[in-house]
């Protein structure tokens, strides 16, 4: 399952190029849950190999895409406010805690929070959103998300660049990884089924 997703993306880079980079992170930085971090890292693989792909312009682009994106999540949070939040936070299914980590880190940081949420995991998706809802200034949220984005797009690219030469390993790790999960499953299904009828 996870290779055979890992290929669909890896062929919409291939085919798409720049392009698919910068749908996947305008999209998951406006605030739709989009594999945006691996399409950018699928990318930066590539670049080392490919070259219809330049990593520099990959850095442009996605950092381009990351920072509209969550203009994008912003505005839609500030004219549709806690409502329109609300509204999003059941439609994904984002839990609770993510909310209320996002709204405590705001509160505590400010503009700053905006920098650091795209290093943490499921706060990259809200920032934007909750950002307009909470009625930051919009040139402070510029200034941090721009920088945030930059630094972010340039890390992410950078590793993938660097580790570009093993990505054959990757894919074999990955179907291990598909294997083991299966078992795991089916070991923990025979293990619910045996416990019920015990109960029973």
């Amino acid at each position: 399952m996870t290779h055979s997703i890992l290929d669909f993306l890896r062929n919409a880079v291939v085919q798409y190029g720049y392009w698919a980079v910068g749908a996947a992170l305008l999209a998951e930085n406006a605030g739709i849950p989009a594999p945006g971090e691996t399409i950018l890292l699928l990318a930066s693989f590539l670049a080392y190999s490919e070259h219809d792909l330049r990593l520099s312009w990959i850095i442009v682009v996605a950092t381009i895409a990351a920072t509209l994106g969550d203009n994008i999540g912003f505005a839609l949070g500030n004219y549709g406010g806690r409502p329109l939040l609300i509204r999003y936070q059941a439609f994904f299914r984002i839990p609770d805690r993510t909310i209320d980590r996002g709204e405590q880190l705001f509160a505590r940081y400010g503009a700053v929070t905006i920098f650091f949420a795209r290093f943490v995991f499921g706060m990259r998706i809200i920032a934007g959103p909750m950002a307009g809802v909470l009625r930051m200034p919009w040139r402070k949220f510029l200034v941090f998300n721009f920088l945030g984005a930059a630094v972010w797009v340039t890390m992410i690219s950078g590793a993938g660049y660097l580790f570009g030469r093993h990505w054959w390993r990757l894919e074999r790790i990955i179907r291990r990884f598909d294997v083991g999960a299966i078992i795991v499953v089916l070991l923990l299904a025979a293990f619910l089924a045996w416990r019920s009828r015990r109960e029973s």
